[in-house]
């Protein structure tokens, strides 16, 4: 009697292969342009079929996974590049300015964002054994990094959960806490690690740069964010800008031209209420700094923004 012969096992599939199949699996659920949240808390797919003007935004602690197209990041003087190889990981709040710089109608810029649960983080390891955070290396409050096979098979998997509700309030946390053991295992962990570990200088920061976030409006008083951090001056500088790329003030302004922005494109306020909304004092010196930053005065940029969301609008 022959010997029965073990089917042989089909090899797992590569980064190329697992991109592919999320680009699919996102042009699935997400057919038209724009950002969209799921049925699955915190997690959102993105997509956008061509480039795209400089445009502020505030990052919140996220890991966004490209799979398709190039986006550029501007954090203070520091440009960050992502395109389908890689992830972005942000542990703190930040204030940016990105901008799609490859995308078509053929080939979109597809990629899916996961909102990071830091008490959820903070559980982990807890639990697990990582390496220490390398303070001393200064642990930036955003990074890239190349995905991995193990990092693009979890995404695969939480993105199945969306034509399977029913699985959601259970696997969907599993699913999540693997996607940050992976991260937290990788060479961008670090910098979780720092944030989330009690006690180390840049969980401090964060602690200023959140107290920061939620009074911007207000005068900056250096000293008073510095007994916040629990720090010296000198000390709060150092820190803040390594994990910023800012200093203090110019992320208070950064921060004030992203709402100022918004509060113009969403609230309908002219330049001058949105200025003084902010907490800036001079209507010359927030047209000189808007336009520094966003590359036109502010009602022209508005009405630029307002006409190109338009546009999108009825190409869908």
């Amino acid at each position: 009697m022959a010997a029965r012969t073990q089917p042989t096992p089909l090899p797992a599939p590569g980064a190329t292969a697992l991109r592919a199949e999320l680009a699919r699996k996102i042009t699935t659920h997400l057919r038209t342009d724009g950002l969209a949240e799921t049925a699955i808390p915190g997690f959102k797919l993105y997509r956008r079929s061509e480039p795209t003007a400089c445009a502020s935004a505030a990052y919140e602690p996220e890991l966004i996974v490209f799979v398709q197209g190039k986006k550029r990041i501007n954090l203070g003087a520091t440009t960050i590049v992502c395109d389908e190889s890689t992830f972005l990981l942000t542990s703190i709040q930040l204030p940016v300015v990105s901008q799609v710089i490859e995308a078509s109608p053929a080939a979109p810029i597809l990629g899916l964002a996961l909102q990071l649960d830091m008490p959820e983080i903070r559980r982990i390891l807890s639990q697990e054994e990582f390496p220490l955070p390398a303070e001393a290396a200064g642990a930036r409050g955003m990074a890239v990094g190349t995905s991995t096979v193990e990092l693009l098979s979890a995404c695969s998997r939480l993105l199945d959960l969306l034509s399977a509700p029913q699985d959601i309030p259970f696997l969907g946390t599993l699913i999540q806490r693997e996607i940050i053991y992976r991260l937290l295992r990788s060479p961008q962990g670090r910098h979780l690690r720092a944030i989330a570990t009690s006690g180390e200088q840049s969980h401090r920061t964060a602690k200023a740069v959140a107290w920061l976030r939620a009074n911007y409006a207000k005068p900056l008083r250096v000293e008073e964010l510095a007994s916040v951090a629990q720090m010296g001056l000198s000390t709060l500088h150092h820190h803040f800008r390594s994990l910023t790329a800012m200093s203090p003030l110019q992320y208070q302004k950064r921060l004030r031209l992203h709402v100022a922005r918004e509060r113009m494109l969403n609230d309908g306020l002219d330049a001058a209420s949105a200025a003084f909304a902010v907490g800036y004092e001079s209507i010359s010196q927030f047209n000189r700094e808007y336009s520094r930053s966003f590359g036109m005065p502010p009602m022209r940029d508005v009405k630029a923004r307002r006409l190109s969301l338009a546009t999108e609008a009825r190409s869908q």
